[in-house]
C-alpha cells in the first residue's frame, strides 16, 4: 500500500482510468465485429452503415486518447478495404 497522499490519489486515478478504457476497448471490439459480420454475411448496405458508425467512433476514441492515431488509421483502412471488396 502507498504511503504518500499523492501516490494514494494516483492509484485511485489509475483504477478509474483503467475501467473507463476497458469500456471503450470493449465498445471498439463490438463495433469492429459488427462491420466484419456484415461483410461476411455479404450485406453491403448494413456493412456500409456499420462502417460509417465505426469510422466515426474510432476517430472519437483517438480524440479521447484511447487509441493512437496510426492504430485508428490502420483499423479504419482495413475495415474500409473489406467493405469495398463487397
Amino acid at each position: 500500500m502507498a504511503n504518500h497522499k499523492s501516490s494514494i490519489k494516483r492509484i485511485r486515478q489509475t483504477i478509474v482510468r483503467a475501467e473507463r478504457n476497458r469500456f471503450y476497448r470493449t465498445r471498439l471490439k463490438n463495433i469492429v465485429k459488427s462491420v466484419i459480420s456484415a461483410v461476411e454475411a455479404g450485406n453491403k448496405e448494413v456493412a456500409t452503415t456499420a462502417f460509417k458508425l465505426a469510422n466515426q467512433q474510432i476517430h472519437k476514441f483517438v480524440s479521447k486518447g484511447i487509441l493512437k492515431k496510426a492504430t485508428a488509421a490502420r483499423k479504419v483502412s482495413r475495415l474500409h478495404k473489406s467493405v469495398n471488396a463487397l
